[in-house]
């Protein structure tokens, strides 16, 4: 099969063939139709590195057809429409008994832990696996396993957001373009920040009700006025600490922080800014395998919409061209690679 692999960082992804991964016990071979380009891939080819020692093949939000099942398998037949999550959870741990298999004690990640979906085939543990309808675009849908499920996960679980409630998202890429249709779709009054006007028109047909470019306005200030005070709860969906003060500067006394955007670095700031205005502050990662079943129902209500959120679609050959796009802030939405 064809794959987009991974020898180190700095390095472009090679298109090489390589042998179609062997399904072993309990697991299923997945024809792949469509995988999101995530800035997460970018992260490995600026240095962070991946669990498994390279070469590997990145790629994690996956969808396509399942084509052979393992010994053991009961639930899932060749042809049917499924997603890959990004995270593979081990359904044993303490975690996974408490359904929250999201921060698995032995998860692995998809395309960092084990080769991922910039290839024609992937494989997975079938009790990871995701039905999809088939009444749903197959390869538009490979968004709904990252791009969707991690910001609905921020949106609905971590953030709690309920109807009324004022709601900033600091950052519109990819995950965080959703996290905008999803707290709206809730009933949040969604206030979308981010440096790029195209990004924040995306948003406004998206159902933010206000946008600010932190270029032209300070945040802090302008979302306090719109807001009246601030917001009920801030999404940082970028991994930076200027935009992790943005997102404390907009929460009103008493309000929430969701941290969803990935950073190695460190964020200093005065901790009795939080003590003294009762901000709690949460982290989110990925999905809980329980919830996809409600994110799938609501796009195929056209609560979240697929299409206007996805700027391209390349093949195989074209992903390190969809990687650069990204890496120079061209991309609005997300891409897909998209396997013929």
């Amino acid at each position: 099969m064809k794959a987009a692999v991974f020898r180190g960082a700095g390095q472009p992804l090679e298109i090489v063939d390589v042998e179609v991964p062997k399904v072993g016990y309990g697991e299923v071979l997945v024809k792949v139709a469509a995988c999101g380009v995530c800035a997460t891939d970018l992260h490995y080819l600026h240095g962070v590195p991946t669990f498994k020692k390279p070469p590997i093949i990145l790629g994690h939000e996956i969808s396509g057809t399942v084509a052979e099942v393992g010994e053991g398998v009961i639930g899932f037949s060749v042809g049917e429409p499924v997603l890959v999550p990004p995270v593979l959870s081990c359904g044993v741990c303490p975690k996974c008994f408490e359904g929250r298999d999201n921060i698995c004690e032995n998860m692995q990640m998809v395309g960092n832990h084990v080769d991922g979906g910039f290839a024609e085939y992937v494989k997975a543990p079938a009790r990871n696996l995701i039905h999809l309808r088939e009444s749903l675009p197959l390869r538009e849908s490979s968004i709904i396993s990252d791009a969707v499920s991690t910001p609905y996960h921020a949106v609905k679980n971590r953030g709690a957001v309920r109807g009324g409630e004022w709601v900033a998202v600091i950052g519109c890429g990819g995950v965080g373009i959703n996290a905008v249709q999803i707290a709206s779709a809730l009933g949040g009054l969604v206030i979308a920040v981010d440096i790029d006007d195209r990004k924040l028109q995306l948003a406004k047909q998206l159902g933010a009700v206000e946008t600010i470019n932190p270029k032209e306005a300070d945040v802090g200030k302008t979302v306090q006025k719109i807001a009246g005070g601030g917001v009920d709860v801030a999404f940082e969906v970028v991994g930076k600490p200027a935009t992790l003060e943005q997102a404390l500067s907009a929460v009103k006394p008493g309000g929430r922080l969701v941290v969803v955007g990935y950073s190695a670095e460190n964020w200093s700031m005065r901790v009795s800014r939080l003590m003294f205005r009762e901000i709690s502050v949460v982290g989110s990662l990925g999905c809980r395998l329980a919830e996809y079943p409600a994110i799938i129902n609501m796009v195929k209500a056209g609560k979240i919409k697929l299409e206007p959120v996805i700027s391209d679609r390349l093949g195989l050959e074209e992903v390190n061209t969809a990687l650069k796009r990204l890496e120079e802030g061209k991309a609005v939405g997300r891409q897909i690679v998209v396997m013929s």
